[in-house]
């Protein structure tokens, strides 16, 4: 095989072989950065929606409307094992418009509920 091609084929190796795993979440007793006033906000409006459990748009004040995303799995394990949890978005937009990172993750076993500015790579107790 030409010098070149083993070359090519030694660099493809090793991308492939360098990939990791994520980094674990890091999970927080309360929070206190940027975001989690707006993150109660949020937990307050879909409270007083009754904390609905399908996937779809929600009105919300102002002509805007937050979605509802159904059910969080738990997959990495950050949050209790065990428990059933229900994932919603933080910041309303206009209905159907693309969705940003953030969440809020409620635990329905437990009634605690979880901010996470950067799509469940960190989670912060905010109830």
């Amino acid at each position: 095989m030409p010098r070149r091609a083993l070359i090519v084929l030694a660099l493809f190796a090793a991308l492939f072989s360098t990939v990791s795993a994520p980094a674990s979440a890091a999970v927080h007793g309360s929070c206190t950065i940027s975001g989690c006033d707006a993150a109660r906000t949020a937990y307050n409006g879909w409270r007083q929606l009754g904390f609905p459990t399908a996937r779809a748009w929600h009105a919300w004040p102002y002509g805007q409307y937050n979605f509802a995303g159904g059910r969080f799995y738990n997959r990495e394990g950050q949050l209790p094992a065990g428990h059933t949890f229900q994932e919603y978005d933080t910041h309303p937009r206009p209905r159907g418009a693309a969705r940003d990172a953030r969440r809020i993750v409620r635990d329905v076993t437990t009634g605690v509920v979880w901010y996470s500015p950067d799509h469940y790579a960190t989670f912060y107790r905010i109830i």
